[in-house]
């Protein structure tokens, strides 16, 4: 018999439809079957979704799952297990893993994991360069071919202007996106936090916004010479995004995303030395949030991408100068979104979903994530209740690690269903798988 199940008098939020309202959504096997008040459910299981919201299932362009090589800070399964809780159906799992993910090879292991144990999508992204050397291009044209979207030496800016150019050229003609962790090592060489007035208050080095801005005037004068699609990832600085913003009027094909943390803290939230705020890049100051959560709201930014970040507990526990950057995201990236910016109504609630699912999807071109959801469609979903109220602790994980920066603090919203490929992987808020 088909698996049907019914979500009855729940509010469909699609941006890729335009559709914002109270309806009924019927699911058989793997597809929506229809949406529509009153839909016909025979022996469907029937869940009354009233106060609940239906979207589709969240894509994140910027998720680290750690294996192959780091299975002691987190694995596919537990990575995707994690982004399921948060309601995410797809995810693009970042190349520094061991052996790098700079060959057709590791591309393979990586999805042969994922197809054994994963609980949503795993597109793996490639490097830029082999071993992230910043020295040698990978053969963008084998990983391509093998389904690469999204290349990356993340963690790792390409710090040569010939090698970057280069990258952005010989991408062009497979029409992948080459991505920058935007970062000049010289002048952020020793960082622990952004240069400021905190950093000299708390006596910790500082890497300057400009570490960052530089690379991005510089990487926005090669897309525009070469024509290659350039995407910077974890943007921080408000000067970052009016370069940006001027190159996307200009007709550069450049995209962007910014953490929920960057959009949610600022350096002044490091006084009590907490390393699950030490991220790379740093936190930076209350006008450079404001300036990110803005340019998110005007589409400047096209997405909230989540940098999951997980470390061992021995890792994050050292004392900060000597703990390593990075938090976890997947789990906690709606509700932070949810109580930083819908909430206060910074960002409709359709453009949340649409940073958060519809435009990731089309930029890595996932033509069954991100929506509409119509009869026919994949049911790759999220349905979540944006009222409940709840302080994050340790409990609240399904991933390996805890080093979360949002721990201790009050968030709205819960993910209570996730549906990836018609099957649920979350029930009723709790892994399914």
């Amino acid at each position: 018999m088909p698996r049907r199940t019914l979500f009855r008098g729940v509010r469909l939020v699609d941006p890729a439809s335009g559709q914002d309202g109270v309806t009924d959504v019927l699911i058989e096997d793997e597809l929506v079957a229809s949406v529509g008040p009153g839909s016909s459910h025979g022996k469907a299981e029937v869940i009354d979704a009233d106060g609940l919201v239906m979207a589709p299932g969240l894509v994140d362009l910027h998720a680290h799952l750690r294996e192959p090589g780091f299975e002691h800070k987190e694995t596919i399964g537990t990575g995707t297990r994690a982004a399921a809780a948060g309601g995410y159906t797809a995810v693009c799992a970042m190349p520094n893993t061991d052996p790098v993910t700079d060959n057709a090879a590791v591309v393979a292991e990586v999805r042969a994991l994922a197809d054994k144990s994963g609980a949503c999508e795993v597109l793996p992204a490639g490097a830029i360069t082999k071993g992230l050397e910043g020295e040698s291009l990978t053969d963008i044209a084998e990983m391509a071919e093998a389904g690469v979207k999204l290349f990356t030496d993340d963690g790792r800016c390409v710090q040569s202007s010939r090698v970057m150019r280069l990258a952005l050229e010989y991408a062009k003609p497979f029409d992948v996106i080459v991505c920058q962790h935007a970062q000049d090592e010289a002048l952020s060489e020793g960082w622990q936090m952004h240069e400021g007035y905190y950093s000299a208050l708390l006596g910790l080095a500082g890497a300057p916004s400009a570490a960052e801005t530089i690379v991005v005037a510089r990487d926005l004068a090669l897309a525009r010479l070469t024509g290659g699609r350039l995407h910077v990832t974890h943007v921080s600085a408000e000067d970052s995004i009016d370069l940006i913003d001027r190159a996307k009027r200009e007709g550069v094909r450049v995209t962007a995303d910014a953490t929920p943390h960057h959009l949610t803290f600022a350096d002044e939230d490091l006084v009590h030395y907490d390393t699950n705020l030490k991220v790379n890049p740093p936190l930076r100051t209350p006008e450079d949030r404001a300036a990110l959560r803005s340019a998110l709201a005007a589409g400047t930014l096209d997405a909230v991408a989540t940098d999951h970040a997980p470390h061992a507990p021995e890792e994050k526990e050292q004392e900060f100068d000597q703990a390593p950057p990075g938090t976890t995201g997947l789990e906690t990236a709606l509700s932070a979104v949810l109580t930083s910016l819908v909430e206060p109504g910074l960002v409709s609630l359709a453009d949340a979903i649409d940073r958060m699912s519809t435009r990731p999807a089309r930029l890595l071109g996932l033509d069954d994530h991100g929506g509409p959801i119509a009869p026919g469609r994949a049911a790759n979903i999220v349905v979540f209740d944006p009222a409940v109220d709840r302080v994050i602790d340790e409990t609240c994980f399904v991933s390996m690690a805890r080093n979360s920066a949002f721990i201790g603090r009050r968030l709205r919203g819960r993910v209570l269903w996730t549906l990836f490929q018609g099957a649920f992987t979350v029930m009723e808020g709790e892994p399914a798988r």
